[in-house]
């Protein structure tokens, strides 16, 4: 029986653009070797790897959204490869295009209010054909677009029979709440008389602030952030300080697995040993490939920055930022990977002319380049506005390379400065968002680079040795589901199905025809 059920816009490999995804793509895998069973389930998109897998479809039914019926499958991936279950939600029409929540022009989906509708009931429908004693114990739903769940299982009669099983509601990230205007009511499923005014917040349905009303805990991914929501939440911040009492700050884990640079197939070379000389030896191969690649000097400090360029994430900023070291001359260079906002990608492509051999950029989604840019660089920088948790700071210590932050949610929480008195530090810090502060942070950076080569190598073994994997976070969250009522308790998993025992032969009598077994339908696209 699935004890956790994670519901969810993203979930990598299957569908990823950014953290959400690797959050929901491991926190399942790491709770069921926990032996509390989970499963995702997701959107089905045209996705690459959705399109390449093989699927079992394990329910039909349909939807109405709008007056219009939408048929839709669950599928299972087949095998449980991933270590947990994985299921998608097929809606033809709605989501079996290109882009997860764009199309290729980078435009947003117009029918995104319906298509979010209909997946969310298209996964309640699927729950309500279970019998009662094989439903999850925990529906835990993460970010807008699964905001309305906790909502729907407590006021839509049709769901009610659902409304004893405890919801969680994790948010990712508070900028994007999904509210839409009153007069796409109509997107709604039927409701009890007067319970459609808890979905309002400022005159809009919010999704958001719906869940943090309704779900019996909400979470978000760092203490720091929480804290943050509470005093700038683009107009939620009285609603969070009301629902205190069920509000946690639980960090992100990484997977130790996919995220290990003493076997990751996707950078050049490999860690061989966790000493020093080892850790030395592997940084400055990797960087010695990165350099080749993209022209750039192996004797000067090597700064990446790795993201979607979008205003939370503060690449803005990093042009004018990199140019004052790269019109001084200084001996410091600079690698860029990403895509997003129209000025930022246009203003990196410019710099590529303008500053060949010291700076370059790839404006692209490359997950397999940014392994090798966290093994090859020598600090990773994240000047965020807003960074709920972040995981990208995760991954460059686990592969040695310092980050360079900003103080700021989860990246405050994760990422003592190296100046502290205490020896706590793992990277450089910075307070405030401008250009002086960010200049003077990779200032610190190159000084230390260039004049104090020991401190770089003992700071990467520091990071390099610190524990991000899962099972901590795994931990809080069972403490979670357990404080709220949940019976979620560890147990024997086995995601392989095990075939019934032949029955012992009776003895020998009138020959009788056996019955054809039903097979499961399988679905492939090629």
């Amino acid at each position: 029986m699935i004890q956790v059920l994670h519901i969810s816009a993203e979930c990598y490999p299957a569908a990823k653009t950014g953290g959400l995804g690797d959050v929901v793509g491991s926190l399942p895998k790491y709770l069921t070797s926990s032996n509390v069973l989970s499963a995702a389930i997701i959107p089905k998109y045209a996705t690459k790897w959705n399109v390449n897998a093989e699927w079992i479809t394990v329910f039909k039914g349909s939807v109405w959204v709008d007056w219009h019926e939408h048929y839709f499958e669950v599928h299972q991936h087949a095998g449980n490869t991933l270590g947990y279950p994985l299921f998608t939600v097929h809606l033809p029409g709605l989501f079996d295009r290109p882009g997860i929540y764009n199309d290729p022009s980078g435009a947003p989906y117009p029918d995104e209010i319906r298509r979010s509708v209909a997946f969310q009931q298209a996964v309640l429908e699927w729950l309500l054909s279970f019998p009662w004693h094989d439903r999850p114990r925990v529906l835990h739903c993460h970010d807008h677009h699964t905001g309305l769940i906790p909502w729907m299982v407590k006021y839509c009669p049709k769901y009610q029979h659902l409304a004893p099983i405890p919801t969680v509601f994790t948010i990712h990230n508070g900028q994007y709440q999904g509210a839409f205007g009153w007069s796409n009511a109509r997107y709604l499923p039927p409701y009890e008389p007067g319970t459609g005014t808890i979905l309002d917040w400022n005159g809009h349905i919010n999704p958001m602030a719906g869940a943090i009303k309704t779900a019996w805990a909400v979470t978000t991914v760092s203490n720091s952030y929480l804290y943050e929501l509470h005093q700038s939440s683009l107009g939620l911040e009285s609603l969070f300080r009301q629902e205190w009492q069920k509000e946690w700050g639980i960090i992100n884990g990484i997977d130790a697995a996919v995220w290990d640079p003493a076997t990751d197939p996707m950078i050049q070379q490999r860690l061989e040993s966790n000493d020093v000389a080892a850790i030395k030896t592997f940084k400055e191969a990797n960087k010695a490939i990165l350099c080749e690649w993209f022209g750039l000097p192996k004797d000067w400090p090597l700064i990446s920055f790795i993201g979607r360029m979008v205003g939370e994430k503060g690449s803005d900023l990093l042009p004018e930022v990199y140019k004052r070291f790269l019109n001084a001359g200084a001996r410091v260079s600079f690698l860029v990977l990403g895509t997003g906002e129209t000025w930022t990608q246009n203003e990196f492509r410019s710099m590529v002319h303008a500053y060949g051999g010291r700076f370059n950029a790839v404006i692209d989604y490359n997950e397999a380049l940014s392994h090798q840019i966290y093994a090859g660089s020598d600090f990773l920088i994240m000047p965020s506005r807003v960074e709920p948790c972040g995981l990208n700071q995760l991954y460059s210590m686990r592969y040695g390379t310092i980050p360079i932050v900003r103080s700021i949610g989860g990246l405050k929480d994760t990422v003592p400065d190296i100046a502290e008195a205490d020896g706590t530090g793992r990277g450089i810090r910075f307070d405030k968002f401008n250009v002086e502060d960010a200049v003077y942070a990779i200032y610190r950076a190159s000084s230390m680079w260039h004049n104090d080569p020991d401190t770089v190598d003992l700071v990467r073994k520091k990071i390099m040795d610190i524990d991000f994997s899962w099972e901590n976070a795994v931990a809080q969250y069972l403490n979670v589901y357990k404080s709220i009522g949940s019976s979620v308790a560890p147990e024997v998993v086995n995601l392989t199905p095990v075939p019934e025992e032949p029955a012992t032969p009776a003895p020998a009598a009138e020959p009788t025809e056996t019955p054809k077994t039903k097979k499961a339908s399988r679905t492939k696209k090629k």
